[in-house]
């Protein structure tokens, strides 16, 4: 059978139709196929990157809550406690007196505990004047201040010496939580 120059026109021009909607409708389709699948893969691969993140930063969390909390423990026991401020200004005065006398110190005079109350803490400032025969009595003073718990930080310091005897002042603050102490001191008015 044999094709004639008509037919064969008619044949090629439905093939280039047909090649034209192939490649106006298929390729498109196709591209849009494929654009699709390597979205879907980024935003795979995307997740998959914020998951490791999140897995490392909470090993990360882990371990800085674990040092918060041994910083919190450790912070709570230089903290003063009593239920009331006048107990928690005994504490500290009973505190410096002791140390004071187990340094072979002799307390000549304390003065009245100053206090600050700001943001839920209470700042007690605490002055004694002492005398000794001993100047290294005041080294192993300030030591035992600087070894105390709960902590007395020194914010004053005076020494003197007059013949054979040595005086002097020193100021030291103690600080505690306050948020129990001003409730009471409210209900007490």
């Amino acid at each position: 059978m044999q094709i004639t120059s008509r037919e064969r026109n008619i044949l090629l021009l439905t093939g280039l139709v047909a090649l034209v909607f192939i490649l106006s409708n298929v390729v498109p389709a196709i591209g849009s196929l494929y654009t699709t699948r390597q979205q879907r893969i980024d935003s795979v691969q995307l997740d998959i990157d914020r998951e490791q993140r999140l897995i490392e930063e909470s090993f990360r969390w882990r371990e800085r809550r674990v040092e918060v909390e041994a910083m919190q423990a450790e912070l709570e026991t230089q903290l003063f406690e009593g239920e009331t401020i006048p107990f928690v200004e005994a504490n500290i005065q009973r505190a410096l007196s002791q140390y004071a006398r187990d340094s072979g110190i002799t307390v000549s005079s304390t003065r009245l505990a100053e206090k600050l109350e700001t943001e839920g803490w209470l700042i007690i400032s605490q002055e004694m004047s002492f005398r000794t025969t001993n100047a290294g009595s005041t080294i192993t003073f300030l030591q035992k201040l600087e070894e105390s718990e709960p902590r007395l930080r020194v914010t004053d310091y005076s020494f003197d010496r007059s013949r054979n005897q040595y005086s002097g002042s020193i100021t030291v603050v103690g600080f505690a939580n306050s948020e129990g102490l001003l409730a009471d001191i409210a209900d007490s008015r």
